[in-house]
């Protein structure tokens, strides 16, 4: 979308038989928001939103290094007046054991005893509905069950701040430090903290990892989330286990069944052990604990 008039394009790929991870990995990394779609005869539709034109030369050469080749697409401009009407208000809300996650465009408050929480409509579909985010959801909900009670969490690489506010939801006396290295991110996810009252207990930071000041400060944590990609979750695996406390818990997501040993590797030569592994189609979760026995 874009920041100054909140136009977008929109890219709409040729149906493909089945779901690709690697095809879902390129779209979270190329566009600013994305999402799937069924076809009636059960084919997937990818569709992209961008700020600007596409740059076919950079898409073609990302496709490439994601290992897919590009299918048939169509782009078409969205102006800002268009963008709930015409796309956003067709993506269904994110329910799951403990949470009714919906967009700011649903006309009336879910009755629900869930959890609530209440979604910038632009920004919801683009992580929400993603099986990624769906697996820490999960976690989160496995944790609070559990009895565990996090008072220090940090949500690393938040996007549009839904584990972050989820965290919040589950644990009334908790704090959170939600960083990303896109400004949109914590500006959006603000937005949606104080949509949902939970503003006064979360701090939103940009940065490149762990390296900004109001991650570090507020540092060690008891539980780290994070929801991004297996390579910068690799990289980072050391000043993530610095950054937890003694008993501290991690939920990582935001990889395939195939990367699911590389993150596990990484993170025990950290010190963490895996304790549960969590799996929706080929996209994988881990829950990885820093017990006195592994440090």
């Amino acid at each position: 979308m874009n920041t100054q008039t909140g136009n977008s394009w929109q890219i709409v790929f040729t149906p493909q038989e089945n779901d690709n991870p690697l095809f879902d990995e390129f779209m979270e990394n190329f566009f600013v928001a994305s999402a799937c779609d069924y076809t009636d005869d059960g084919k997937v539709c990818y569709i992209g939103y961008s700020a600007s034109p596409v740059d076919e030369q950079k898409m073609a050469l990302t496709a490439e290094a994601f290992g897919v080749a590009l299918p048939a697409w169509r782009s078409e401009f969205i102006p800002a007046a268009n963008w709930l009407t015409k796309n956003v208000i067709s993506f269904p809300p994110l329910v799951t054991e403990d949470f009714y996650i919906y967009g700011t465009h649903e006309e009336k408050t879910p009755d629900t005893a869930k959890h609530r929480l209440k979604i910038y409509a632009a920004t919801a579909f683009g992580s929400g509905q993603h099986q990624t985010t769906r697996l820490c959801l999960q976690f989160l909900s496995r944790l609070y069950h559990q009895g565990y009670k996090p008072t220090k969490i940090l949500d690393m690489g938040c996007g549009s701040g839904i584990l972050a506010l989820a965290a919040l939801r589950l644990w009334p006396e908790a704090t959170v430090v939600a960083s990303d290295i896109d400004p949109e991110a914590a500006t959006v996810t603000l937005r949606n903290a104080a949509d949902n009252g939970l503003q006064h207990r979360l701090s939103a930071a940009t940065g490149d990892g762990y390296n900004n000041q109001t991650v570090c400060r507020n540092a060690p944590y008891d539980l780290i989330l994070s929801n991004i990609l297996a390579r910068p979750l690799i990289e980072m695996a050391p000043r993530l286990s610095a950054s937890l406390t003694p008993d501290g818990r991690a939920v990582l997501s935001g990889f395939t069944d195939e990367q699911t040993d590389w993150i596990i590797d990484a993170h025990g030569a950290q010190g963490l052990q895996p304790a549960a592994v969590e799996a929706i189609e080929n996209w994988r979760s881990v829950l990885m604990e820093k017990t006195h026995e592994s440090r």
